[in-house]
């Protein structure tokens, strides 16, 4: 019944922008904490960036200054603006429980930044 479903990935230019939405269904709705996570080929998962349910926002050092988390709760959505995309941003972005108590993963969104 709970369920994360990523979207907005695609193509991007180094320096370009791009913008990710997470929905969240049935019990993910209820998550206190969201966090962008990204696995790259041959790499480790590694945190992007979180967001409490008030507001409260944390990132990464390779990240800060340049994306932005955000969510919309009337909406159940968490989304990830991508500024000054860098080659290295390159991975498939997923949403998922910061705190780990919804279990599952969904399917993550691609990201290629290729000029």
């Amino acid at each position: 019944q709970g369920q994360l479903v990523e979207s907005g990935g695609g193509l991007v230019q180094p320096g370009g922008s791009l913008r990710l939405s997470c929905v969240a269904s049935g019990t993910a709705s209820d998550i206190y904490a969201m966090g962008w996570y990204r696995q790259a080929p041959g790499k480790q998962r590694e945190l992007v960036a979180g967001i409490t349910k008030a507001g409260a926002t944390s990132y990464a050092d390779s990240v800060k200054g340049r994306f932005t988390i955000s969510r919309d709760n009337a909406k159940s959505t968490v989304y990830l603006q991508m500024d000054n995309v860098k080659v290295e941003d390159a991975a498939v972005y997923y949403c998922h429980d910061l705190l780990n108590r919804f279990n599952y993963w969904g399917q993550g969104t691609q990201v290629t930044v290729s000029s």
